[in-house]
């Protein structure tokens, strides 16, 4: 049982590094290019790009942040003028977040690094053992949500491994 949890310890540390290195990545393009973007903006932006004109609840759901502190990202992303909050308009108490012409154009800009870097994380990596990591992942996440531990706004084990999964493609 101690090899078991010295050797799950030693996965979840190279987890973190692996996650490290991609906001690194990807830090070190924004800042070569001069854009002032935290990786925290950008998963908003990306959450954006693949489905506008959320409410902020969903948004913060998604990227698993709580309402206050996506609130801060979304005004940082305002002022940058990637960002607009309208009026639902079925319920006048929600505001949807949509992205400007600014917001959407930067994809283009982004975009191709976020691919560069999966092409370079997967380099040499074969195609089963990605999809066994799925696996895995799948595994362990559906161990922690049996305890009752829900991310935010998520309702099941599945959905929000994959939802967040989606994300970092």
């Amino acid at each position: 049982m101690k090899q078991k949890k010295n050797t799950f310890t030693e996965f979840s540390s190279t987890v973190q590094k692996v996650q490290m290195a991609f906001k690194c990545f990807i830090r070190k393009k924004l800042k070569e290019n001069g854009i002032d973007l935290s990786f925290e903006m950008l998963e908003v932006l990306k959450c954006l790009w693949e489905k506008e004109g959320l409410k902020q609840q969903d948004v913060a759901d998604y990227v698993m942040k709580d309402k206050a502190s996506l609130t801060l990202l979304i005004d940082n992303l305002t002022r940058r003028n990637l960002v607009k909050r309208t009026e639902d308009p079925s319920d006048r108490r929600n505001n949807l977040i949509m992205l400007t012409d600014q917001g959407q154009a930067l994809r283009l800009t982004i975009q191709p690094w976020i691919d560069e870097m999966y092409w370079i994380a997967g380099d040499d990596v074969p195609e089963q053992l990605l999809r066994d990591g799925i696996v895995l992942f799948d595994k362990i996440y559906g161990n922690l949500m049996q305890l009752g531990t829900r991310c935010l706004g998520e309702t099941t084990p599945k959905e929000g491994i994959n939802k967040n999964l989606q994300l970092a493609q």
